[in-house]
């Protein structure tokens, strides 16, 4: 039987969520990618289990994670749970979402009521669970009124199916009319969760100062910009990676000529810091003041520890700021 870490609270950071109650782990591990049919399920519960004992007590999902087959992710992670983790489950928190394509007609998507009322019953069902900690609406849907979306997050709360409820994918504007929306309801909204990367930083442009503003956390996904900042990419494509995968979308966001002289840049400047790539790309996210926590993926215990090792440099001086920038540029 399975028996996590005596020191594994020792080991790890953590942060307040916002003005919640709640602490997060500074590194939390995402479900989206290498929890469906990529790995034998020996191998994800190695991972899950290995996280835990490295502190890393928040577990994020999504109804649709798992692919090919939606909700495997899902049913692998409520496995492991039945297995090993539910003995620690008042130590977890586990989020889930709903808001992209999950069943086909019209009530499989988006934002409706029916929708996320029905994805939150089935994500229960597939984790065994009675309630998740953190339900998020997963984008914003542009025809579905907010008011109705929101309702739905806060019944979910008064329902008890979630302890907490946050947004992802929302940008600044649509992130305030929410959470002031869950505030009229007594609801507050814990959290946000913007992609945010090197390469990518809309999320400072509004929505860092919004969230800050009402109270709410924030954690960041795609934080390795899915795999292009680190070492993978810097001789080109390997043949086992994400990015050569049939309709991969690495390859049209991130890797063009420009990106990946800015990444080997980037690797000599973390190289100097006694830290790989994708730590100091890691700790670079982790510096916004704003920023909770981070959502790591992991396709091996190996990676997952190489990765929440950025913990142990999450300083730049102005100069590594400026020259981060510049490189950027």
């Amino acid at each position: 039987m399975y028996e996590a870490a005596k020191e594994r609270y020792g080991t790890m950071v953590y942060k307040r969520c916002g003005r919640s109650g709640v602490l997060l782990p500074r590194v939390s591990l995402g479900l989206w990618q290498n929890f469906g049919l990529e790995k034998p399920l020996s191998h994800q519960r190695e991972i899950l289990l290995s996280a835990f004992d490295m502190g890393i007590t928040h577990f994020d999902l999504a109804n649709n994670y798992g692919a090919p087959v939606v909700g495997k992710a899902e049913e692998n992670f409520g496995s492991v749970l039945k297995s090993d983790l539910g003995r620690y489950r008042d130590e977890l928190i586990i989020s889930t979402k709903a808001g992209f394509e999950m069943w086909p007609g019209p009530y499989g998507n988006w934002g409706s009521r029916k929708y996320l009322m029905a994805s939150l019953d089935q994500s229960l069902k597939r984790m065994g669970l009675e309630y998740v900690d953190i339900f998020y609406h997963h984008r914003p849907d542009p025809d579905t009124p907010l008011e109705e979306t929101m309702g739905a997050l806060a019944d979910m709360v008064k329902q008890g199916k979630a302890l907490y409820v946050g947004i992802s994918n929302y940008g600044d504007k649509e992130a305030k009319e929410a959470i002031l929306m869950l505030k009229a309801k007594n609801v507050p909204c814990l959290i946000g969760q913007p992609r945010y990367n090197m390469f990518e930083r809309v999320a400072e442009e509004g929505l860092f100062d919004t969230l800050s503003e009402h109270g709410a956390g924030c954690i960041c996904y795609s934080p390795l910009a899915q795999g292009m900042l680190t070492d993978r990419y810097l001789n080109g494509i390997p043949e086992n990676s994400r990015a050569a995968r049939p309709g991969s979308t690495l390859s049209g966001r991130y890797l063009t000529e420009e990106n990946l002289s800015s990444v080997r840049r980037l690797n000599d400047l973390a190289a100097g810091r006694g830290q790989t790539l994708a730590q100091m790309a890691l700790a670079w996210v982790l510096r916004e003041e704003a920023v909770t926590s981070v959502l790591v993926g992991a396709s091996s215990v190996k990676q997952l520890k190489e990765n929440a090792a950025c913990l142990k440099n999450t300083e730049f001086t102005p100069e590594e700021l400026a020259e981060i920038d510049r490189i950027l540029k």
